[in-house]
């Protein structure tokens, strides 16, 4: 293990708050996040050239660290750890983005068509179905979180509210926002995962 001394004052500083998230400390959390966002996001956007993507990329990079910090060890500094994750998490999505199945029943007729269609524009009714009990089923378990939490997903994914729009509805700093937004969906995964075994 690397002694305190061999880092940066930044990166001893890093591993101070660490130290603090790793005994519970919910503002440490929230400290590493409003430190690393920025960077983090704008090196995502940079390799994936859109914002929505590198937004959602910038939290589960976020949300794997925080899931992972027990494994974390001073051997380098906190920072290149975090940017490794967010560079692997951009692989990862790339490689999800690139693999488009193709039938292998294609005619070469249809490789000349700009974009051939062969499902119907309108919903099918069983999926329809199916999609609005699922609605109904995640919206009791989002209930059975704490109401902060509740209202934070409710917004999010709901009302489709942007993080600054959530910030100034409930008169909190950002950080806090997306803090307390990464530990909703952290509760709510486990609870989701329990009603769909």
């Amino acid at each position: 293990m690397v002694e305190r001394s061999n880092f940066s004052a930044k990166a001893s500083k890093d591993l101070e708050i660490v130290e603090q998230a790793l005994l519970g400390n919910e503002k440490a959390y929230a400290q590493l996040l409003n430190r690393y966002q920025d960077p983090i996001y704008f090196l995502l956007l940079k390799k994936i050239g859109n914002e929505n993507d590198a937004e959602d990329l910038t939290m589960e990079t976020f949300a794997k660290a925080f899931n992972n910090l027990d494994k974390y060890t001073p051997d380098y500094a906190f920072s290149t750890w975090l940017f490794r994750i967010a560079i692997n998490n951009c692989i990862d999505f790339v490689r999800k983005v690139k693999v488009r199945p193709q039938s292998i029943d294609s005619t070469s007729e249809y490789h000349n068509s700009d974009n051939p269609n062969f499902t119907s524009p309108n919903p099918n009714p069983e999926d329809l179905l199916i999609k609005k009990q699922k609605s109904k089923d995640l919206k009791s378990v989002i209930k059975t979180l704490k109401p902060r939490y509740a209202t934070l997903i409710e917004l999010r994914y709901y009302q489709e509210f942007t993080y600054e729009e959530i910030a100034e509805e409930l008169n909190l700093p950002i950080g806090t926002v997306k803090a307390q937004l990464y530990r909703a969906r952290e509760l709510l995964a486990p609870l989701l995962t329990n009603k769909y075994k």
